[in-house]
């Protein structure tokens, strides 16, 4: 990393002119490592595909369990500034929206069954090429609407995120209807690719109402 303490502008806030300092290459590896994540997530999920508490089993194989407050170290010790320094210094990094639970979750859940998709609808004989098109813009458009609600809820505005994921439901119900009324040439691959989609398309339900939930509490 560069150390760019231009004019002294931010002496007094160190996370701000360290976060600034990143140069291409921190955060090229910084964007590898959210991509692990996401690979994570959906190596774990698909390990506990039949499992009833997948949602939750893969949240804790990502560490996203709330950690237990310290109890043996004293507060005052904690507090020091040479303390806070020497934490700062060994495990600051910064955030932003791709360290999000719900945003892993949800382009982790979506980039499978994308991808799944992509490979059926790439041979227009045993599919309608428009059947394939328009099935594929419901899934594209339902994620939109999800990472903008979260994007929302980084930003605070939990009204927002929840207009955001309303609309990401509208889309994934869209989707669940087209899947169900989509007719295949060869009704076998139709009957495996519903039976590896509609699992996660309820489980993207059940993860954005829970947070939706949350944000109707927080409001």
């Amino acid at each position: 990393m560069t150390n760019q303490d231009s004019d002294g502008l931010f002496e007094s806030d160190g996370e701000e002119r360290r976060e600034l300092s990143w140069t291409e290459t921190d955060w090229e590896k910084y964007l590898a490592e959210h991509e692990e994540a996401v690979r994570d997530y959906l190596r774990y999920y698909d390990q506990l595909g039949h499992a009833a508490d997948r949602i939750d089993e893969v949240a804790r194989r990502m560490g996203w369990e709330m950690e237990a407050p310290v109890e043996d170290e004293p507060a005052a010790e904690l507090d020091t500034p040479d303390a806070m320094d020497a934490n700062f210094e060994t495990e600051w990094e910064p955030y932003t929206l791709h360290r999000n639970p719900v945003y892993i979750a949800t382009k982790a859940l979506y980039a499978g069954l994308l991808a799944n998709w992509e490979r059926i609808a790439a041979h227009a004989q045993r599919i309608n090429p428009a059947v394939g098109l328009s099935f594929q813009g419901s899934l594209y458009r339902g994620r939109e609407n999800a990472l903008q609600a979260v994007q929302a809820l980084d930003l605070g505005d939990y009204t927002l995120a929840i207009c955001f994921f309303k609309r990401g439901l509208r889309e994934l119900n869209d989707s669940l209807a087209r899947l169900s009324h989509a007719e295949f040439s060869d009704a076998t691959l139709l009957g495996r690719y519903r039976e590896y989609a509609q699992p996660r398309l309820f489980d993207l339900r059940e993860i954005w109402l829970r947070v939706m939930n949350e944000c109707r509490l927080a409001e």
